[in-house]
C-alpha cells in the first residue's frame, strides 16, 4: 500500500519533466548543483576570517558530513533499496546516474543537516536554507533518482544530524569555555 502511494507520487512528480528545457534545467540545477551553491557562503566566510568563522564553518560541515557519510550509509546498509529508474520503466531520468542504493537520499540529508546547523545559529538564514533544501529534495524525485520516502528520510536524518552536532558543539564550547 505505502509503495503504491509512493510510486504514484513519484510518477506524478517525474512526469513534470520533458515539458520544457528551462524547467528541466531548473530541476537539474536544484538536484545536482544547488547543494554545491549552498556551500559557497561558507567558503566566503572561511576565506574572510578563519579565526572568526572557522568554528562555525567546521560545525556546519561536520553536521553535513555526519549526515551524509555516517547516517545515510548506515541506512543504506540496513535498508538497501533500488533507485526508481531501475525499478520502473519509462522514468524520465535527467541526471547521469550509475546503479547504486537510493535509501535514504545523501544529497537531501547533507543539505538538511547544514540547514539545521545554520537554523540553530540564525533562524532567518536557516529558513532560506530549509527552503533550498526542500527544493533539492523534490528535484531529486522529479529528476528520477529518488523515491519520496528516500527524500523524507534523508531530510529527517539531516535534521537529526544538525541538531546532534549543533547541540553537541554548544556543550563542548561550554566545557572548554570557547
Amino acid at each position: 500500500m505505502v509503495m503504491e502511494i509512493e510510486k504514484t507520487i513519484f510518477i506524478f512528480l517525474n512526469n513534470l519533466t520533458g515539458a520544457s528545457f528551462g524547467l528541466d534545467f531548473l530541476f537539474y540545477f536544484f538536484a545536482e548543483i544547488m547543494p554545491i551553491v549552498m556551500l559557497l557562503p561558507f567558503l566566503y566566510l572561511l576565506i574572510s576570517s578563519v579565526k572568526k568563522n572557522g568554528y562555525l564553518i567546521g560545525e556546519i560541515m561536520l553536521a553535513g558530513l555526519f549526515a551524509r557519510y555516517l547516517l545515510v550509509e548506515i541506512g543504506r546498509y540496513f535498508f538497501p533499496r533500488t533507485r526508481p529508474f531501475i525499478f520502473l520503466e519509462d522514468v524520465n531520468l535527467l541526471l547521469p546516474y550509475k546503479e547504486s542504493l537510493s535509501f535514504p537520499s545523501g544529497h537531501t540529508a547533507f543539505v538538511f543537516a547544514i540547514s539545521t546547523a545554520i537554523y540553530l545559529k540564525n533562524k532567518k538564514i536557516g529558513k532560506i536554507f530549509y527552503l533550498l533544501s526542500l527544493l533539492v529534495g523534490l528535484s531529486r524525485i522529479v529528476t528520477g533518482v529518488h523515491w519520496p520516502l528516500d527524500i523524507f528520510t534523508g531530510a529527517l536524518l539531516g535534521i537529526a544530524a544538525g541538531i546532534i552536532i549543533g547541540e553537541g558543539s554548544e556543550i563542548v564550547k561550554k566545557k572548554i569555555k570557547w
